[in-house]
């Protein structure tokens, strides 16, 4: 017999994973507060048909001396409950409305309700994939559902229960039993191969409750089929060689190149998938797995399982990743699975949702996170303590007393406080002749986007005359700007502007004459003078003299933008 048949719970007892559908129903069950239609909902395989024939049985169980009733806990020795384990019991009716979905199967069911339990006593119609009904047979059931015989329950089971009509909803006990965790299913599949007497590591249990996705009775038909491909045993590489799963080792090899930016290595792991016949699909869905772990080790030290062997790595790598680019490649690896189908080589494919990532510019060596060590919990309590009284002291009025504060005294402003100023602007006749050529390229177009960026945010330190013509060196502090590819885009508007090659050149450094900074200080100028007339205005100053607590709202004035004459 197959795993999935022999090791089928038959008992709520046995049940794994959905503890919260087994206590209702065992509460129910025992306190004898019955309901006539169940409806049980989930994807396929989480047990919905099981639990059916173990409330089926719970109903009609008799007891080993025959003088049972109602219960949670069913015999398995009566007859109710053996026939119903071996689906012949006559009282219980399971149908499947995937292939019996039209009326004349509803009208036989209602016909077969008029009759009383032959042996039982209770007489159970299961309905299995109900959403499949058509309207006209749901239509023909629903009286019979909403005011059935006192002795016929109603069990409907559905994977979709969004296409099951309102009125059938609002008349059933809804339970959904959720899909199963791979630590769930691991455990079992440890327990029922120890059990079968079957040699097993602890990684290819590891990946058969992972490709299960949620679903005990598909966990163990890939066991039987893992047994019988390693011959009566389990080792990780035969099951991940069965299941095509990419090693864990691969996607490292992607998560750092794509790090590194080194897009020849990318393209020379993708190359090491398709040598080895391994699914483009695998290596994201691997992939993604493992940016989940970074991404839990970023946000929660500790909270990654330390007896995963794949803990360490993810940790390792969480360490050298901004936690935005860990984001960012994750939903590229995501949506990326169902881009691949849709080129004919999925190795091609696949090799340009990784290069996508290559687009985006690298983050600053600033951003990036290292791990730290979970705090205890008396030092996150202390924490929230601190962070608490704080928020007590610096609770704002509805405006500051202080007109010239624009910013709401808070967490927020507190933080901008500590943050570094920006460097005070230094005017050089070099950085006035930068800024009229930078305002001509914007005018003509010639940059836009990261190039104008980066001209705005440079520094002109020196021009000086070279062998290939006039040599530009630019200080810039974002090290993003600092590309090779914005450099030339950059080189080539200003070679069009001055007529003539150039040679430019851009160093580390913070500026101090950039166009940025003189927008910056030119909009303070701005935003002063407008301050300095709204205040000393005399119809305001009159209206400030009669209302004592009148106020200027900080950040309510703002400069008039004029436009420029034609």
């Amino acid at each position: 017999m197959v795993l999935a048949r022999k090791y089928r719970p038959r008992r709520f007892s046995e049940m794994v994973g959905q503890e919260h559908v087994v206590r209702a129903l065992r509460n129910a069950l025992g306190s004898g507060r019955l309901h006539h239609a169940y409806l049980f909902t989930g994807t396929r395989g989480i047990g919905k048909t099981t639990v059916s024939r173990i409330l089926a049985k719970s109903l009609n169980c008799t007891g080993a001396d025959g003088n049972g009733g109602v219960t949670a806990d069913p015999c398995g020795r009566c007859q109710a409950c053996v026939e119903i384990d071996a689906d012949r019991y006559i009282d219980y009716i399971e149908l499947d409305a995937a292939s019996n979905r039209g009326i004349d199967e509803a009208r036989d069911l209602i016909e077969r309700a008029a009759y009383k339990p032959s042996v039982g006593r209770f007489k159970v119609f299961m309905i299995d994939e109900a959403h499949q009904l058509t309207k006209d047979a749901f239509s023909a059931l629903l009286k019979t559902l909403e005011e059935p015989p006192e002795y016929l329950k109603f069990v409907l089971a559905t994977t979709d229960p969004e296409r099951m009509l309102p009125t059938v909803l609002s008349r059933c006990l809804q339970f959904n039993l959720r899909p199963m965790a791979p630590q769930t299913i691991q455990q079992h599949l440890a327990q029922v191969l120890v059990d079968e007497r079957v040699a097993h590591d602890a990684g290819s249990l590891r990946l058969l409750s992972r490709a299960a996705r949620g679903s005990m009775r598909d966990a163990l038909s890939l066991t039987d089929q893992a047994i019988a491909y390693g011959g009566g045993k389990l080792d990780e590489p035969a099951v991940r060689a069965m299941l095509g799963s990419v090693e864990r080792s691969l996607a490292s090899e992607f998560v750092r190149a794509l790090g590194a930016r080194d897009g020849a290595a990318v393209l020379a792991a993708v190359d090491e998938l398709r040598h080895r016949g391994l699914a483009a699909d695998a290596a994201l869905e691997e992939l993604a797995l493992l940016l989940q772990q970074m991404a839990i080790a970023q946000a929660v030290p500790g909270a990654l399982d330390e007896s995963d062997p794949d803990t360490p790595e993810a940790t390792r790598l969480s360490g050298s990743w901004p936690a935005d680019e860990v984001q960012l490649l994750y939903s590229l690896a995501l949506h990326g699975r169902a881009e691949l189908p849709l080129l004919s080589d999925e190795y091609a494919a696949l090799a340009m949702v990784l290069l996508r990532f290559l687009a985006f510019p690298a983050a600053p060596p600033s951003a990036r996170v290292e791990p730290a060590a979970a705090p205890s919990q008396a030092a996150v309590a202390e924490s929230n303590a601190k962070q608490a009284v704080e928020s007590c002291r610096d609770q704002p009025p509805p405006w500051p007393d202080d007109p010239d504060d624009a910013m709401p005294r808070s967490a927020g402003r507190a933080a901008l406080s500590r943050a570094e100023s920006p460097p005070a602007l230094q005017l050089t006749e070099l950085g006035e002749r930068w800024a009229a050529l930078v305002a001509t390229l914007s005018q003509r177009g010639l940059v836009a986007a990261l190039v104008r960026e980066l001209a705005m945010q440079s520094e002109c330190l020196d021009v000086t005359a070279g062998p290939q013509g006039e040599r530009w060196r630019l200080r810039t502090e974002r090290e993003s700007l600092r590309t090779p590819a914005l450099c030339d885009k950059l080189q080539a508007a200003i070679a069009a502007v001055r007529g003539g090659p150039i040679e430019l050149e851009l160093v580390d450094g913070v500026p101090l004459d950039s166009p940025a900074l003189r927008e910056a200080a030119a909009r303070a100028r701005a935003q002063r003078q407008a301050e300095q007339t709204m205040t000393s205005d005399p119809v305001v100053r009159e209206l400030m003299s009669q209302f004592k607590t009148a106020r200027i709202v900080p950040g309510s004035i703002k400069p008039v933008q004029r436009n420029p004459s034609p």
